[in-house]
C-alpha cells in the first residue's frame, strides 16, 4: 500500500452528494478537519453536484462514480448512497485502485463484505466503513467503566432496544431491499458498541425472528416495506448472549439503548447518560452520570494516520463485518424459522 507523506497528499471524493442528513458536506468537513483535500464528487442528481459547488468552490463534479475515478486523481472515495449499492459502488472504486471508507452499514450481506474486503486484499488499498459512532460518549464511557474499570463484574449478558410506534417514513429507509431492513440503521451503530463491550467473545449462532404487515398497506413500499418489528439472538461460544430488538409497533419504549449486565451489577446506557445499579450490603446501589464528550473526529483522523503514518486501522473491514454478519444471520433465521450457525466469529 502506497504511504503519503502528509495528510494533504491525500485527495478525497464521494459518491452521493444527496440531501438526507447533509453527509456529503459532513465527511468532506470530517477529512478536511484532518488535512485530508475534498476534490471530487459523483451523484446523479444534478442539483445535489450544485450545492456541492456552492459548498466546496472548485470542486470537481460528475455524473457517475465512472467518470469520477476515469477523470480525477482523488486517493480515497467515501460511498455515501442507500444501502443496498456500497458494495458495488464500493468495490468499483477498488478495483480501480483507490482506498474506500463505506457509509454504515458496510453493506446488507456477508457476501457483500466478503467481496469488498476480499477486492481490497486483492489491490492493496484500504476499505472502511465509517463507523464514527465507535468514539461516541456513550460508548467511551461504557468502554472505561465496564472493561477497565470492572464496575459490574464480568459482563455475560446485553440487550439491545430501539423503538417507538409509526408508520414508516416514505423514504428508502423504510424499503426492506434497500435498506437491508428495520435492524439496519440504527442496529448497526447498537450492535457495534455491544461488540466492544464483548470483546473478544467468539459468536456461536445468530437466531431472528421478525413481525411484518402491519404496516405495509399504510407504507409506499407496501409488500418491500421493513418488517415492523425483528429481534435478533447472538449466542457466543462461551455461553455469553447479546439480543437485539428494534421496532415501529412499541407502544412502551425505554430510553436505554443498551442494558449491559454483569456478574455484580447492571450498566444501562443511553446517548447522553448513564447509570450504574449494584448491590452493596443488600441494598440497591444507583449512581447515574453524562457520558463523556464524543470524539467521532477520530474515525478520519485514524485512516490519516494508517495512510501516512502506517497506523494500526481501527475500523477494518473485518471489524466492520462482523456486525453485518450477525444482521444477515438474524434475517436469514427470521425466514427460516432457525439458528444459523456463524461462518465469522
Amino acid at each position: 500500500m502506497k504511504k503519503f507523506k502528509d495528510p494533504s497528499e491525500i485527495k478525497v471524493g464521494v459518491v452521493g452528494y444527496g440531501g438526507s442528513f447533509n453527509m456529503g458536506r459532513h465527511h468532506f468537513g470530517e477529512m478536511k478537519r484532518v488535512g485530508m483535500v475534498p476534490t471530487a464528487v459523483a451523484d446523479i442528481d444534478e442539483a445535489r453536484l450544485k450545492v456541492a459547488e456552492q459548498e466546496f468552490p472548485g470542486i470537481e463534479t460528475y455524473n457517475s462514480l465512472e467518470k469520477m475515478l476515469r477523470k480525477s486523481d482523488i486517493n480515497l472515495v467515501t460511498v455515501i448512497t442507500p444501502h443496498n449499492i456500497h458494495a458495488k459502488l464500493a468495490v468499483q472504486s477498488i478495483n480501480a485502485g483507490r482506498h474506500v471508507v463505506s457509509e454504515k452499514p458496510f453493506a446488507i450481506t456477508t457476501k457483500e463484505c466478503d467481496a469488498m474486503i476480499n477486492a481490497a486484499k486483492k489491490k492493496g488499498v484500504v476499505i472502511s466503513t465509517y463507523h464514527n459512532r465507535h468514539w461516541d460518549g456513550c460508548a467511551l464511557g461504557a468502554v472505561k467503566k465496564i472493561l477497565k474499570d470492572g464496575c459490574i463484574g464480568e459482563v455475560f449478558r446485553i440487550q439491545v432496544n430501539m423503538g417507538g410506534y409509526g408508520c414508516p417514513g416514505e423514504w428508502w429507509r423504510s424499503s426492506k431491499t434497500i435498506s437491508g431492513g428495520i435492524l439496519y440503521d440504527w442496529g448497526v451503530h447498537l450492535l457495534e458498541y455491544s461488540l466492544q463491550i464483548m470483546a473478544g467473545e467468539e459468536i456461536a449462532e445468530v437466531s431472528g425472528y421478525a413481525k411484518k404487515g402491519y404496516w405495509a398497506d399504510k407504507c409506499k413500499w407496501k409488500a418491500d416495506t421493513n418488517e415492523d418489528e425483528a429481534f435478533g439472538v447472538v449466542r457466543f461460544k462461551s455461553g455469553k448472549w447479546l439480543t437485539l430488538r428494534m421496532s415501529s409497533l412499541e407502544s412502551n419504549p425505554t430510553s436505554n439503548w443498551l442494558e449491559i449486565t454483569g456478574t455484580t451489577g447492571t450498566y444501562l446506557m443511553d446517548h447522553g447518560s448513564y447509570t450504574i445499579m449494584t448491590r452493596k450490603d443488600g441494598e440497591n446501589v444507583r449512581i447515574s452520570g453524562r457520558n463523556p464528550e464524543s470524539e467521532s473526529w477520530r474515525f478520519y483522523q485514524n485512516i490519516a494516520d494508517h495512510l501516512t503514518k502506517g497506523e494500526p486501522l481501527v475500523i477494518t473491514g473485518e471489524w466492520a463485518r462482523r456486525p453485518i454478519h450477525i444482521l444477515d444471520l438474524a434475517c436469514q433465521s427470521a425466514k427460516k424459522g432457525a439458528a444459523i450457525k456463524a461462518k465469522y466469529k
